[in-house]
């Protein structure tokens, strides 16, 4: 497995989850990975799982400082980049009647403002047959008790796809969202325990719930050649949750 020999990839929320699941396989198909995330912690145990060919950077997605010192490293080690999985994201529960403006601007200030410069910070580093890969949701094309704010980011998640797609004609760069739906990252079945794994497991004709691997499976093929006939697209990991 070689589709990504000699490139170069960053991964935001890379430390973790569906992010460390791809980093994992970006690497064994022959990538150099710098992964991108808050906790420290999390990033050393992250880059000593991964291996010599991955590097880390502690910022947020929220902080342009730090998604600077991100590009500023790769450049000074790579000097170009070829692949973008904007991956770092999340949110809370909050139903209609009890939205705070705080929460409105915690999720879009990282699943939509982050993304965006995520993205445009990126684009001096890349050249033709670039990749960007965006992390979407089901929850961006399904409605969830709840779930509005969240689901609203991860809408427009989708609708930068579209409008990004124009925005890059010529410069023969790609980009695509991924849409996973419930996976059983570490997070996750913390969070959930045994009994809401059950739950969400049940909501999916699939009846289980993703492992982070089969997420970094479809993150491999976008960033890889076997995609390059796609852009603007949606590829929906969801075990069929938001496709019936």
């Amino acid at each position: 497995m070689s589709r990504l020999n000699g490139k170069t990839a960053v991964i935001t929320g890379g430390a973790t989850g569906i992010g460390l699941a791809a980093a994992k396989r970006f690497i064994e198909e022959g990538a150099f990975v710098f992964v991108f995330g808050r906790r420290q912690d999390a990033l050393d145990a992250a880059v000593a799982s991964l291996g010599p060919n991955a590097r880390a950077v502690k910022g947020s997605v929220s902080d342009e400082a730090d998604l600077d010192r991100l590009y500023a490293a790769i450049k000074a080690e790579r000097r170009t980049l070829d692949i973008v999985f904007a991956n770092a994201g999340g949110g809370a529960q909050l139903p209609l009647g009890k939205i705070t403006a705080e929460h409105i601007d915690e999720t879009f200030n990282t699943n939509v403002k982050g993304l965006i410069f995520t993205v445009q910070k990126a684009l001096p580093l890349m050249e033709r047959g670039g990749s960007i890969i965006l992390t979407g949701s089901s929850a961006g094309t399904t409605g969830a008790a709840a779930m509005s704010v969240y689901s609203a980011s991860k809408a427009a998640v989708r609708n930068l796809a579209r409008t990004w797609a124009e925005d890059l004609k010529g410069t023969g760069i790609r980009i695509n969202v991924l849409s996973p739906g419930p996976t059983a990252t570490d997070l996750a079945k913390n969070a959930l325990g045994e009994e809401g794994i059950k739950a969400f497991a049940a909501m999916n004709p699939m009846q289980r719930m993703a492992d982070p691997s089969e997420i970094g499976a479809v993150a491999a093929f976008l960033a890889s050649d076997d995609s390059s006939f796609m852009t603007a697209s949606e590829v929906a990991v969801d075990g069929g949750l938001a496709q019936i």
